[in-house]
C-alpha cells in the first residue's frame, strides 16, 4: 500500500515500498481515463449547476446554454478528429487505450445521454419555473389570442419575409450548402396543380435576426401580464407557406447541422500564413457532417431526405425533444425585467497597489503585483500599454496576442504605440481556435499602423502570455514585463480567473527579451535565468519539480504538490504524480475541465486528491505549488498538464517570488481546496460527487475571493471595511 514513509520508517517497510513500485508500470492504460469520456463528464458538471436548484432561474438558464455551446465545439474538433483517424485507418490507442473508433462508439452513447438529460432540464424543470415567473417561451402550434397571431404574421411579413431566400431542390437546382452550425427548416412541398409528387425545400433561418421575439403584453385590471416570447423559427414555420405559393406545404421542421472545422494547415508548404488560413476557414462551411440534429416529432419522409442529401448514417443523428441549439438561452439571459432571478453582478475592483492615474512604472519599481481577475480590474494590464504608448522614455513594446476582444484597448494601445515612434513587435496567433478570423483582422490593422507582426511559429501554437516594455531611465535601460495566466482579452478578463504578474525583475527582464528574440528570429539563448518555455524544456521542468518532492518524501520528509489547471491529460506528468503518491507525496489538485487521472488506485494514486470548481467565473488559472522541503516554490503560467501545452505550444511558466505574492497565491489554493458547494470530488469510480458539507460551514471560493478584493481595494481607499470576516488560509502541509 502506498503511504508516507516516516523518517524512523524501519528498513524493511522502505524495501517494500521500493519493491512495490518496481513492480508497478504507471503508464499502464487500466490507470487512465479517456480524454473525451472525461470532457463529457465536465460538461455534466456545468450541467448539473443547471440543475441546482440553489441558483438562480437565470444563471441555470445560462449554464444550460454553455453545455450547449461545449457541445457544438466538442463535434467540431474532438469528434471531427476522432472521425478524420478513422477514415485514415489510424490505429493507435490513446492512453487509455482505446482506439478511436471504440472513442466514437463510446462517445455517441454518452452524448445521447447527456442530450436527453439537457432536455429534461430544459422542459421538466426550467420552462414550468419561468412560467411561475412570469415568462412563457411559447410554441407556434400552441393557442395564441387573434392579437398574438396577428402581431407575429405582422412582424414575418416586415422584418423576416424580407430576409428569407427560401431553397427548392429539383433536376435543375441541387441540394443547396447547409452551413455549418446553421439553424434551417426543411419542408415537403407539393404543388398545387400537381399534387401526388413531393419535393424538398428548405429555409435558412437569419441569424442576423433575432432569436428571441417578443410578443407584446397584456394589460389587466391586475397590472401586466406575463411576458410571451417566441422563437424566430417558430414564426417562420407558422408562415412557410407564403414562401412557396404555388405549393401546398406538407410539413416543416428545423434541422441544424455540424460541420468538421478542425483546419488542417501545411505550414511548411504555405507561402503565406495568413493567406492559407484565410483560405481553410472558408472549406468550415463545406466540412464532413458530423451531427444533424432534428425535431424528435420529424415526418420520416422528410428525414429521410436530409440524411441522404447530407450522407449522414444513424449515429450522431440526435432527435430533439424541443428548440434545436440552445444556446439562445443565453441572449434569454439577458431580457429585462428579470434581475431578481440572476446572481448580482460583480464589479472587479481596484488593486490596491495601483490607485487610478498612478505611474504604474513607478508602482512597479517598488515591487512585483500581483492581479487576481475578474476580482480585481483588468485595467492595470490595459493601462500598462497605455502608458507605454504614450511614455517618451519608452523604445520598444513586445507583446504576444492569441485571443483578444471584439474593441481591444490593448490593440488600439499597440497601434498609438507604433505611430508615436516606437518600435512595437507583436506576435498575432492566427492558430487561436475559432478566432482566426479576428486575429486576422487584427493583425493587418496593427501591421497598417506600423507594427512589426509575427503570425505565430511554424508547427507551434505561441499560447504564452507576456508583455515586454523596454524603458529608458536615469540609470541605464530597464525592461518591464507583465506575465499572464489568461489572455489579453479584456472582456473575458470579466468571466475568467486568472492571475498575472507585473515585475521588472532584471532576470526575467533577460528572459523576456530572449523569448521575443526566439519567437521574432532563430535566437535561442544557452540559458534561461527564470521562465520556463515549452516547447524546450518546460516538461522536463514539471517532472523535476514533481520527482523532487518524491525525493524528499523518500527521505522521511514532507512532501506537497498543489496543482490547478483546466485539463490534466499528459501521460508523462499522470505517471510521475502516480510515483510521487507511492513515495509518500501529498498532491492535490483542481482540475476544471479534462481529467485522465485515476484517484483512489491502491499502491498507485492513494494520495492524490482531484477536484473541479465550476462556479460563476470560468475557472482558468494555472497555479503550482511544490512544498520544496519547506523552501515553498509556487510558479504560474499558461500551460496545462496536456501533450498538445507542453510539447506542440509555446508556453511560459514564471516563478512568484516575494513572500506577500506568494501568501495570495497560497491563499488562493487554500480557499478552492475549501469549497465546499461549487466543488465536485473525483470518485475512484470515474464519477464526479458534490463535497459532504454535513458539519461544515457553507464556503464558496469565488465568493470569498469578490469579498476579499474588496476589502482589499476598501483598506486601499482608506474607508472602513463593511463587515464580514476574512477568512484565514489552513496550512498546506
Amino acid at each position: 500500500m502506498c503511504h508516507r514513509i516516516s523518517a524512523t520508517g524501519e528498513a524493511a517497510e522502505l524495501y517494500m515500498e521500493a519493491l512495490v513500485m518496481a513492480e508497478t508500470d504507471f503508464t499502464n492504460p487500466k490507470y487512465y481515463y479517456n480524454r473525451e469520456l472525461s470532457w463529457i463528464l465536465f460538461n455534466h458538471r456545468v450541467l448539473s449547476e443547471a440543475r441546482d436548484k440553489t441558483n438562480p432561474l437565470f444563471e441555470r438558464l445560462k449554464f444550460l446554454s454553455i453545455t450547449a455551446s461545449n457541445l457544438d465545439e466538442f463535434f467540431m474538433v474532438r469528434v471531427a478528429s476522432l472521425k478524420d483517424m478513422v477514415n485514415a485507418g489510424y490505429s493507435k490507442k490513446d492512453i487509455a487505450g482505446m482506439t478511436a473508433q471504440e472513442q466514437l462508439e463510446k462517445i455517441d452513447q454518452a452524448i445521447h445521454e447527456l442530450v436527453n438529460l439537457q432536455y429534461s432540464t430544459y422542459n421538466r424543470s426550467l420552462l414550468p419555473l419561468l412560467e411561475k415567473e412570469g415568462l412563457l417561451v411559447i410554441r407556434q402550434h400552441e393557442l395564441l389570442t387573434r392579437e398574438e397571431g396577428a402581431y407575429i404574421d405582422r412582424y414575418f411579413e416586415e422584418n423576416v419575409y424580407p430576409v428569407l431566400t427560401p431553397m427548392a431542390v429539383d433536376s435543375s437546382r441541387p441540394f443547396p450548402l447547409i452551413r455549418n452550425k446553421s439553424l434551417n427548416i426543411g419542408a415537403l412541398v407539393e404543388k398545387k396543380h400537381k399534387p401526388e409528387v413531393l419535393e424538398f425545400a428548405t429555409v435558412q433561418v437569419p441569424s442576423v435576426l433575432p432569436r428571441i421575439i417578443q410578443l407584446p403584453r397584456e394589460t389587466t385590471e391586475d397590472g401586466e401580464g406575463p411576458l410571451k416570447v417566441i422563437l424566430l423559427e417558430e414564426v417562420i414555420e407558422r408562415n412557410i407557406h407564403k414562401l412557396f405559393l404555388n405549393y401546398n406545404v406538407i410539413c416543416a421542421h428545423p434541422f441544424r447541422i455540424m460541420r468538421n472545422a478542425d483546419l488542417s494547415i501545411e505550414e511548411d508548404e504555405a507561402a503565406d500564413l495568413l493567406k492559407e488560413i484565410e483560405k481553410q476557414l472558408k472549406k468550415r462551411q463545406w466540412g464532413e457532417v458530423i451531427r444533424l440534429e432534428v425535431e424528435s416529432d420529424i415526418d420520416r419522409r422528410l428525414l429521410k431526405i436530409i440524411r441522404k442529401e447530407l450522407h449522414m448514417g444513424e449515429q450522431n443523428l440526435y432527435l430533439i425533444d424541443g428548440p434545436l441549439d440552445l444556446t439562445f438561452l443565453m441572449k434569454m439571459y439577458g431580457l429585462e425585467g428579470f434581475e431578481r432571478l440572476k446572481t448580482p453582478g460583480y464589479e472587479p475592483q481596484q488593486v490596491p497597489r495601483l490607485p487610478s492615474g498612478c505611474d504604474i512604472f513607478a508602482k512597479i519599481r517598488e515591487g512585483d503585483i500581483l492581479l487576481h481577475h475578474p476580482y480585481q480590474t483588468f485595467t492595470p494590464v490595459v493601462d500598462f500599454i497605455r502608458q507605454a504608448a504614450r511614455d517618451p522614455q519608452v523604445l520598444a513594446i513586445k507583446q504576444t496576442l492569441y485571443r483578444v476582444s471584439g474593441h481591444s484597448p490593448i490593440i488600439a494601445a499597440l497601434a498609438q504605440a507604433a505611430e508615436n515612434g516606437k518600435q512595437v513587435s507583436v506576435l498575432v496567433e492566427l492558430k487561436a481556435r475559432f478566432d482566426e478570423e479576428n486575429n486576422i483582422v487584427w493583425a493587418k490593422m496593427l501591421e497598417k499602423a506600423g507594427c512589426h507582426v509575427i503570425y505565430g511559429l511554424v508547427g507551434l501554437k505561441t499560447h504564452s502570455k507576456i508583455t515586454l516594455v523596454v524603458r529608458r531611465e536615469e540609470d541605464g535601460i530597464r525592461r518591464y514585463v507583465h506575465l499572464g495566466t489568461g489572455n489579453y482579452n479584456d472582456a473575458t478578463a470579466r468571466l475568467y480567473t486568472d492571475v498575472g504578474l507585473l515585475t521588472c525583475n532584471e532576470m526575467i527582464g533577460e528572459d523576456a527579451t530572449a523569448v521575443f528574440n526566439m519567437l521574432s528570429g532563430y535566437s535561442e539563448p544557452l540559458g534561461w535565468n527564470k521562465l520556463s518555455l515549452a516547447p524546450l524544456w518546460l516538461k522536463d521542468r514539471f517532472l523535476h519539480l514533481i520527482g523532487r518532492e518524491a525525493d524528499y518524501a523518500r527521505a522521511g520528509k514532507e512532501a506537497h504538490i498543489i496543482a490547478k489547471m483546466n485539463s490534466l491529460c499528459d501521460k508523462d506528468v499522470i505517471a510521475a504524480l502516480y510515483e510521487a503518491s507511492c513515495a509518500g507525496v501529498r498532491i492535490d489538485l483542481i482540475v476544471r475541465g479534462i481529467c485522465c487521472l485515476q484517484t483512489g488506485i491502491p499502491d498507485v494514486s492513494e494520495n492524490i486528491t482531484v477536484r473541479s470548481i465550476v462556479g460563476n467565473f470560468l475557472e482558468h488559472s494555472r497555479i503550482f505549488y511544490f512544498l520544496n522541503g519547506e523552501n515553498e516554490e509556487i510558479y504560474c503560467g499558461s500551460a496545462d498538464w496536456m501533450p498538445r501545452n507542453l510539447e506542440r505550444r509555446v508556453e511560459i511558466l514564471f516563478p512568484v517570488e516575494e513572500p506577500e505574492l506568494k501568501e495570495k497565491l497560497r491563499d488562493i489554493l487554500s480557499a478552492q481546496l475549501r469549497d465546499n458547494v461549487k466543488a465536485q470530488i473525483l470518485q475512484p469510480d470515474g464519477t464526479y460527487a458534490k463535497v459532504d458539507k454535513r458539519g461544515k460551514e457553507r464556503f464558496i471560493s469565488q465568493e470569498y475571493f469578490c469579498a476579499e478584493a474588496k476589502r482589499e481595494a476598501m483598506e486601499a481607499a482608506g474607508e472602513p471595511e463593511s463587515g464580514g470576516r476574512r477568512f484565514v488560509p489552513e496550512t498546506h502541509r
